[in-house]
């Protein structure tokens, strides 16, 4: 987030030195928003702190940030399907995702998400959740030997695994859906906020599809697996891209990785608004 051109911040740098430490802690002035005047009713959209519109400043904020704790447990296992979806070095099987699915992208996300119903951030609550769930039934659905849900499948198609591919491909398609609900609520918010929820939902799309038609000889569709896989790769990325913005601030970082809001939103058109009146006086 950038700090310097907000006036808000302008406005909260100039606290007297006897109220900074005191007031500071009992009034939530920490973490990624540590340069922002909480006196401010309201502060534009940000993706490190998975708010997609204005929202308003903790003023007693007890926990810290916990969206990039999800963010990077999202990402990181985003990442390893994306190079498994890719056959990076030639891995095909995804047993190696089990393990992050269950722990990282499914429970610490699972957790972040709970952190951020108390923090108040519905947004957050939802979305780190339900990807903290989704990960964890990825996992359940491709342990080795564990629930059986591939050979029980597979078993009851007489040996094909057409029906697991169109019944996962149908499991995919609803987290498809939800995504792309997801992101509508992000099209007013900053461009790699949306973006990540965009690259995500067409991945989703992609890897759904290449189950819905695989090759003659019953693979999934290597294209479009492939074709997801880059996406899901661009999106870790974009995940991490957050998740560094909401821990980065002038504390621990030489650089304040950029913030770039939609022309349509809140934050852009206040910025001419003002722009028009300093140009008319």
């Amino acid at each position: 987030m950038t700090y310097d051109n907000n006036p808000d911040i302008k406005a909260g740098n100039n606290m007297s030195s006897s109220d900074s430490n005191t007031d500071d802690v009992e009034a939530g002035r920490y973490g990624p928003l540590a340069h922002i005047n909480t006196a401010e009713s309201r502060v534009p959209a940000f993706g490190g702190e998975f708010q997609p519109g204005l929202y308003r400043s903790p003023k007693n904020r007890k926990i810290a940030n916990p969206a990039p704790l999800g963010l990077c447990g999202f990402a990181l296992t985003t990442f390893m399907l994306g190079c498994i979806q890719m056959n990076v070095r030639g891995i095909t099987k995804p047993n190696i995702i089990v393990g992050p699915a269950l722990v990282y992208g499914g429970l610490v996300q699972l957790l972040s998400g709970m952190w951020e119903m108390a923090a108040g951030n519905t947004f957050g609550a939802t979305v780190l959740s339900s990807y903290g769930g989704f990960w964890i039934s990825i996992a359940i659905t491709f342990i080795p030997g564990g629930f059986n849900i591939i050979g029980a499948l597979e078993e009851a198609d007489k040996g094909s695994p057409i029906l697991f591919y169109n019944s996962f491909a149908l499991y995919l398609m609803a987290w498809f859906i939800f995504t792309f609900l997801i992101m509508l609520c992000t099209v007013k918010s900053t461009v790699a906020f949306f973006s990540l929820f965009f690259v995500v939902d067409l991945s989703i799309l992609l890897i759904a599809l290449a189950y819905f038609y695989p090759n003659a000889h019953e693979m999934p569709n290597e294209g479009l697996m492939k074709a997801g896989g880059l996406l899901a790769f661009l999106g870790a990325f974009l995940a991490w891209y957050n998740a560094f913005a909401g821990i980065a601030d002038n504390s621990n970082s030489f650089f304040i990785v950029p913030v770039v809001h939609f022309p349509w939103s809140e934050k852009r058109r206040s910025a001419r608004m003002t722009k028009t009146a300093s140009e008319g006086a």
